[in-house]
């Protein structure tokens, strides 16, 4: 009798299980583009890291909270990076103090601001190629 109670109450665990789990939303700061730093980068707080081309980076933390990094001088190798590392110079935050190593390279940070979600990457590809086009529409003026 009692594995009839315990069996049950696994089924109805496991029955009820998804209906409180859902997908979490991303969160939304409420002001963007304010200067922070992101708490234990080295210890798993930097869950998720998005390259924009070679100029900076998006970073995602636990709470799906998404950053902007600007990077002073640009990171040759980062738009391809598969894994990039975080030296805080001893100090257990990432902020506009930290470096970022892609491939060996260490990688200056001018700012690290709070940030939405990125674009996926093509549509922010699309977005330049048309950025680009429309800028070589317009003259040069000539004396």
């Amino acid at each position: 009798m009692m594995k009839n109670a315990i069996l049950s109450l696994l089924a109805a665990a496991a029955i009820a299980a998804p209906a409180h789990c859902k997908k979490l939303e991303p969160h939304v700061w409420p002001e963007v583009g304010v200067e922070t730093k992101i708490n234990f980068p080295n210890q798993g707080a930097i869950r998720n890291f998005e390259a924009d081309g070679n100029e900076g980076i998006w970073l995602e933390d636990r709470q799906r909270r998404w950053y902007y990094a600007e990077l002073l001088g640009g990171c040759q190798e980062l738009n391809f990076a598969q894994a990039i590392g975080f030296d805080t110079r001893g100090s257990a935050t990432f902020d506009k103090f930290s470096t970022i190593i892609v491939a060996g390279d260490k990688c200056q940070i001018a700012s690290l601001v709070t940030a939405n979600k990125p674009l996926p990457r093509k549509e922010r590809q699309k977005l330049r190629k048309q950025a680009l086009a429309a800028g070589k529409d317009v003259a040069a003026p000539s004396n």
